[in-house]
């Protein structure tokens, strides 16, 4: 039909489809390999951290405007971030804690949306948690399988990953009242500011890629396991031309 009206959430995914495609490229090329390594886990923790923090400090603190209509009783995050950081840094890891510059350049961002038009956060809440969500849980499974697998918690217990962890809340649910919620500020916005955040949409994923880029010893572990199967591979090829 010509005149059916396309749900904002929609919108934000086409225009953000080829970008977000590079995103999930660069989380797998970075932490693909390294579900078992706890330290570069932590550093994914460390880099997001600091933004799921402002985003529901702010929607609390906007009270009067629609970015507070995306929060939703349950999807709070900081507490079990700090949680995950002290299992995998130890309690007094924000003593030594320093905030890395592409953090603080999202931080700087973030603050001067807040300041100038608040309501342009909402793409930041809508796609940070709508990935977490959804992305998140697929690396939580893939974690809690290598770990199995190279039996370094054999008997899983969920220490360590109450970032992904929404206890007895239905996540089908959330991410569709987070949808819902979207498109109903949505349906209220003028089109020029729905414009800037769907533009906005596209800056999320920049300075996402940005901080998962800062994140150190991804790149050494996945040399690190290649190398050990490129030599398993030699080791079977010498084996299998005595034979």
């Amino acid at each position: 039909m010509e005149n059916e009206i396309v749900p904002f959430n929609k919108i934000l995914r086409q225009a953000t489809r080829d970008i977000h495609s590079v995103s999930d490229a660069l989380v797998n090329a970075k932490l693909a390999f390294a579900f078992s390594d706890k330290d570069v886990w932590a550093e994914g923790l460390l880099v997001f951290y600091e933004i799921f923090r402002f985003l529901e400090k702010a929607m609390k603190d906007n009270n009067d405007t629609n970015l507070s209509k995306m929060f939703i009783e349950g999807m709070e995050r900081t507490t079990a971030f700090e949680d995950d950081l002290k299992y995998y840094l130890g309690e007094d890891w924000k003593k030594t804690y320093i905030i890395r510059e592409s953090v603080g350049k999202y931080l700087a961002h973030l603050e001067e949306l807040e300041k100038n038009n608040p309501d342009l956060l909402i793409a930041y809440v809508y796609h940070l948690y709508m990935g977490l969500l959804s992305g998140g849980q697929i690396l939580r499974k893939k974690r809690q399988l290598t770990q199995r697998l190279l039996r370094t918690r054999q008997d899983y217990d969920g220490i360590g990953d109450a970032v992904t962890d929404f206890g007895g809340i239905n996540m089908r649910e959330l991410k569709q009242q987070i949808v819902n919620n979207l498109n109903s500020i949505a349906d209220s916005l003028d089109e020029e500011t729905k414009t800037k955040i769907i533009n906005e949409s596209r800056t999320v994923f920049e300075l996402n890629n940005e901080i998962i880029n800062s994140i150190h010893g991804a790149d050494y572990i996945l040399i690190k396991k290649l190398l050990i199967v490129s030599i398993f591979a030699l080791l079977l090829f010498i084996f299998w031309k005595r034979m």
